[in-house]
C-alpha cells in the first residue's frame, strides 16, 4: 500500500485566506509519500512489531490499519474487530465528564452505545477513576486522561489489536497493571501490530518485526536479527 500526504507551501493567516487562495487556485502543493508500496500480513494470535526513526511511517500504518485513514494506492483488508490504541484520548470531549466520554469514545471505536453504557462503571472503576466521573475532563491530568483512554480502548475483546507506544500508561503501578491487561490481549488470539520504540520489549513480545525507513519496507523478519542490523544502522 501507499499513503501520499498533500503539504502545502502556502502561507494563510487564516481559515478564510486560505479558503480565497484555494478557490482562486493560488494554493500550492506537493506530494509527501509517508509509505510506498508496503506489503505484509498478519495471522491471528500473531504480534507484528513495526519498528524505525520517527517519521519512518509506523503511525501512518497504524492509522490505515484503523481505518483511520485510507491509503492513496493500493488496499488494506482487516477482519474482524478493531481495537485501536493510537493517541489514546484523542477522541474525547474536554467538556464532558468521565461517563459521557466513556460511551462518546467507545461509539467512535465503532461500539454499541447501549453497551458503552452498561461499561461505564466497570472501566471506572479498572481506571480508578470512580471519584471523578462528574468532573470534566477538562480538569484531568494527562495520566488520568490516558488512564481513561486506555480503559476504554482495551475494554474489548478483539480480532486486531492495533498498539501504538502504549505500553505503559500512567503511573509505575497502573502502568504494571496495563501491561498485564495487553499481555492478556496479545495472548488472547488476537492479531496484533505493535509500534514501540522499545527495543527490548519489541524483542520480547513480538513474533516477527518490520523495519520502516523513510516510508518503505528495509527489513523484515526474526525480532533480534531485525533489530540488531537497525541498531547498528543508528549506532
Amino acid at each position: 500500500m501507499t499513503l501520499a500526504y498533500k503539504l502545502s507551501r502556502d502561507r494563510a493567516g487564516t481559515v478564510k485566506e486560505f479558503t480565497f487562495q484555494k478557490m482562486r487556485r493560488q494554493v500550492s502543493t506537493e506530494e509527501f509519500w509517508a509509505l510506498r508500496g508496503v506489503s505484509f500480513d498478519v495471522d491471528r494470535g500473531e504480534t507484528l512489531a513495526l519498528i524505525g526513526a520517527n517519521g519512518a511511517g509506523k503511525t501512518t500504518m497504524m492509522k490505515i490499519v484503523s481505518r483511520v485513514l485510507p491509503p492513496t494506492e493500493g488496499r488494506v483488508i482487516v477482519r474482524g474487530v478493531v481495537a485501536p490504541m493510537i493517541a489514546l484520548g484523542a477522541g474525547f470531549n474536554q467538556e464532558m465528564n468521565a461517563v459521557e466520554n466513556i460511551v462518546l469514545f467507545g461509539t467512535l471505536l465503532g461500539r454499541d452505545p447501549d453497551h458503552m453504557s452498561e461499561r461505564v462503571r466497570p472501566i471506572l472503576e479498572w481506571a480508578g477513576l470512580t471519584e471523578f466521573l462528574d468532573v470534566p475532563i477538562r480538569s484531568y491530568s494527562s495520566g488520568m486522561l490516558a488512564r481513561l483512554g486506555f480503559a476504554v480502548a482495551t475494554d474489548i475483546d478483539p480480532d486486531v489489536l492495533v498498539v501504538d507506544e502504549v505500553l505503559a500508561v500512567g503511573d509505575e503501578a497502573f502502568g504494571k497493571k496495563s501491561f498485564e491487561r495487553m499481555e492478556k490481549l496479545m495472548s488472547g488470539g488476537a492479531a496484533v501490530l505493535l509500534v514501540s520504540h522499545q527495543l527490548e520489549k519489541v524483542e520480547m513480545l513480538a513474533d516477527r518485526v518490520i523495519w520502516l525507513d523513510q516510508g518503505e519496507i528495509r527489513m523484515t523478519g526474526e525480532p533480534k536479527n531485525v533489530i540488531e542490523a537497525y541498531k547498528s544502522s543508528v549506532g
